[in-house]
C-alpha cells in the first residue's frame, strides 16, 4: 500500500504521527475502452481549447474564476488557506458511531503510526474501545478540507471519511405517494422480514458478476460461443397486495 497522506493526528495536546492508506480497492474488471474499428485503445488528452496542442502536466495549473478572470493558485497558496490542517487530523469531539446516520459515511482509510508515535497510537486504539466511542476530525488532503470520524478497526485506527450536510440532497423532491397501510398488511409483511432475518455475514457476499464476466471473456477468447441463459422470473399475477405477501412466505417456506 501507498500512502496518501502524511501527518498527525492532535488528540487533546498529544501530536500522533501517521500515514494514511486507502482502505479498500476495486473487484470490478479493469475494461479498456477500445476503438469499435480496429481495437486501438483509447487515450485521454489535455488539449489546450484555443490552440488545440496537448499539454504537458507540469504545464498545468489550477484556477479559480473570479469575475470573469482566472486567479492562479499554487500549491503553497493552498497550504496558506488552512495551514494547521494540512498536516493535523484534529480530532474536535468525541461521539457515539451509531449518531451518524449512515447515508454520511464514504472511504474508509487505515490511519498506520510512525516512529515516536507508537505509544499514544495504541493508547488513542485503546481508549476508544473501552469508551465505544469515535473522534469526529477534519484535515486537509488533496487541496480538500475533508471530515471523518476515527474508530477502532481490528487492533487500528480506521479514519472513515463523512459527508458535509450540505452535500446531501433534500427528500422534499421525491414525489412519494401517501398511502394508509392496513394492519393485516403490516403483520405480514413483518413475518416475512423474521423469515428471512439472519445475522450478517460479510463474507457470504462476493464480487460474483465479475467472476461470471470473466468466463465470458475466457470463452470468446477461446473461439467459444456465448450464449445467454434465460431469465426465470417468479411472478404473481395477482396485484393484491396481501396476496402477493402470502404467495411470498409460501415460496421461502419451500426452499427452506
Amino acid at each position: 500500500m501507498k500512502a496518501i497522506w502524511t501527518g498527525a493526528i492532535g488528540f487533546g495536546l498529544v501530536n500522533i504521527p501517521v500515514k494514511l492508506y486507502s482502505a479498500t480497492e476495486e473487484s470490478s474488471l479493469d475494461l479498456d475502452m477500445l476503438d469499435k474499428k480496429d481495437h486501438s485503445h483509447i487515450k485521454y488528452k489535455r488539449v489546450n481549447e484555443k490552440t488545440g496542442k496537448e499539454v504537458a502536466w507540469e504545464n498545468i495549473v489550477k484556477g479559480y474564476d473570479y469575475d470573469g478572470k482566472y486567479i492562479v493558485l499554487d500549491e503553497k497558496d493552498f497550504e496558506k488557506a488552512m495551514p494547521e490542517k494540512t498536516k493535523i487530523l484534529s480530532i474536535d469531539h468525541f461521539v457515539q458511531e451509531d449518531e451518524i446516520d449512515s447515508i454520511y459515511f464514504e472511504m474508509p482509510y487505515f490511519l498506520e503510526p510512525q516512529k515516536n508515535g507508537e505509544a499514544p497510537y495504541t493508547l488513542l486504539v485503546e481508549a476508544l474501545k473501552k469508551t465505544k466511542m469515535a473522534g469526529v476530525g477534519t484535515f486537509v488532503m488533496r487541496n480538500k478540507e475533508v471530515l471523518g470520524i476515527l474508530r477502532p478497526y481490528e487492533n487500528i485506527i480506521l479514519f472513515q471519511r463523512i459527508r458535509y450536510d450540505q452535500e446531501i440532497r433534500k427528500t422534499s423532491d421525491l414525489s412519494v405517494p401517501k398511502r394508509a397501510v392496513k394492519p393485516a398488511e403490516l403483520k405480514m409483511a413483518v413475518t416475512l422480514i423474521e423469515q428471512l432475518s439472519e445475522k450478517f455475514d460479510i463474507s457470504a457476499y462476493k464480487n460474483n458478476y465479475s467472476e461470471k464476466l470473466m468466463k465470458v471473456i475466457e470463452a470468446k477468447a477461446k473461439g467459444k460461443k456465448v450464449t445467454t441463459p434465460k431469465l426465470r422470473v417468479a411472478h404473481v399475477k395477482t396485484k393484491d397486495l396481501m396476496e402477493q405477501l402470502k404467495a411470498s412466505l409460501t415460496a421461502k417456506k419451500k426452499a427452506s
